[in-house]
């Protein structure tokens, strides 16, 4: 009996053993909504901006910016996933206090690559003076754990002499790395070779646009080709991504080509993130639709995750889609198909729209002249229930009900965001899921401006829309 019950016992413990050392489960996929403010587990805003993201076993950790409300630098922060949307945060990594003079500073776009050959974590980021833009350097930190406490090494201008700003990293499949960074003035982009334990420049390995003013930088390898995609030097502001590709990182390099809309939906390039599963690899696009771009701070920020495709071996193609959805276990990115409307008011033809085209949430909505506006469409995803959320083309954000007004806010699947098209004849009424009243320009005027509420379904032709294209 005592035998029985020591094997018993012994069963359970390497069972309990084998459960605690087993790691995370097989990630479901996940449908995230792109343009928005993500949160982590813990319904904390995400600051991970200008970020970059490394695989370390079956998670993902990702490494981004987290500012002062003045925009200097406050911390990296890091958080781990292995969906890709449920974010853990791990912590602060690298502080102010972790250097006298990261106290005021402004830290952008943190990389982390990991060293086999040192078991060490390396941290490489663009470091100024938290005044301006003079300084132009780079900086490293290392940790022994990829989501530690890293220990800060300084910063310096690559091979002494070279201004650095937006940079990011690549370690490439023979081990060996490399760190891609905008100089002089942001008129070259500099391609460095890293020194055997990563942690300083070995050699310029090339400088293959001279002038081009290209900043953004993310690099990656589909097959043997190499993809560089950047963006436009405008500040804060989004603009045209380019890419070029190589079959050797010293070039020869293409020319830039246009990808994506004329101001990459509002984003700018932090990283371009490899899946990998048991189907293949996919590739995603992380950008940054900056808050200082519509009068907030990098903190106010969202990110615009998008598929990217390959027509062939050395071409590529970004598209909107206002949601994506990613397998982690498959290895696949694949983006929902959406049709965006206008929804024109029968009494005074005028569109339902987001004044300003303003991206902040509660901003309340109403009607204005059409004009083709990104901030005037809608599209009307099917819950599945006989109820529509209205997510706007421009914000990405929910038509939701309010006692006062109809503004726009995060979609968070809430019933005041829940829609009813009932059809009237040549028109169609859009009903609050809440209350049962219609979608109303208020005091039935024709002015531009005046607000949208709900309002007791009369029959009113100001309650009366068409879903115009």
């Amino acid at each position: 009996m005592r035998r029985a019950y020591a094997i018993l016992l012994a069963l359970c413990c390497a069972l309990a053993a084998a459960l605690v050392t087993a790691g995370p489960a097989q990630a479901a996929p996940q449908t995230i909504t792109s343009g928005t403010q993500f949160t982590d587990t813990s319904g904390n805003p995400v600051h991970a901006h200008g970020g970059g993201v490394i695989k370390v076993g079956s998670y993902y950790y990702w490494f981004g910016e987290d500012r002062n409300s003045d925009n200097t630098f406050r911390s990296v922060d890091a958080y781990r996933s292995t969906d890709l949307k449920s974010w853990e945060f791990r912590g602060h990594v690298l502080t102010q206090s972790s250097a006298a003079e990261l106290g005021t500073a402004y830290i952008e776009r943190p990389k982390v690559i990991y060293n086999a050959a040192t078991g060490t974590f390396v941290m490489w980021m663009h470091k100024e003076n938290g005044v301006d833009y003079s300084q132009a350097r780079a900086a490293v930190a290392v940790s022994k754990t990829v989501d530690g406490t890293y220990t800060y090494q300084g910063s310096f201008r690559p091979l002494g002499q070279y201004m650095s700003r937006d940079l990011t990293t690549f370690v490439d499949s023979d081990g060996t790395a490399y760190m891609v960074s905008a100089a002089n003035e942001n008129h070259d982009l500099h391609l460095y070779k890293l020194t055997a334990d990563y942690t300083g420049i070995d050699s310029l390995v090339a400088n293959p646009w001279p002038g081009g003013h290209r900043e953004a930088p993310a690099l990656f390898k589909r097959g043997g080709v190499y993809f560089m995609l950047t963006s436009g030097a405008t500040g804060w502001n989004p603009n045209q991504q380019q890419y070029a590709t190589a079959t050797s990182l010293a070039g020869p390099w293409t020319a830039w080509t246009n990808v994506g809309d004329f101001a990459a939906y509002g984003s700018q390039t932090a990283y371009v993130l490899p899946v990998q599963g048991s189907s293949g690899t996919s590739y995603l696009y992380m950008g940054d639709r900056w808050g200082n771009a519509f009068g907030g701070t990098v903190n106010d920020s969202r990110y615009v995750w998008l598929p990217l495709s390959f027509p062939t071996s050395t071409s590529m193609s970004l598209s909107w889609s206002p949601e994506v959805t990613v397998d982690t276990a498959a290895g696949t990115v694949t983006g929902t198909s959406a049709t965006y409307n206008t929804l024109v008011a029968r009494h005074s033809s005028k569109c339902a729209d987001v004044p300003s085209q303003s991206l902040w949430q509660g901003a309340a909505i109403s009607q204005y002249t059409c004009n083709g506006g990104a901030n005037q469409k809608w599209w009307f995803k099917n819950l599945g229930n006989g109820y529509y959320e209205l997510l706007g083309r421009g914000s990405s954000l929910c038509l939701q009900e309010n006692a006062s007004d109809v503004n726009q806010e995060n979609c968070t699947g809430a019933t005041a965001q829940q829609w009813s098209v009932v059809t009237s004849g040549s028109y169609v009424n859009i009903k609050a899921r809440t209350s049962g009243e219609c979608l109303d320009v208020s005091g039935a005027s024709t002015a531009n401006s005046a607000a949208l509420i709900t309002y007791t379904c009369n029959e009113g032709t100001n309650q009366q829309w068409i879903r115009g294209s």
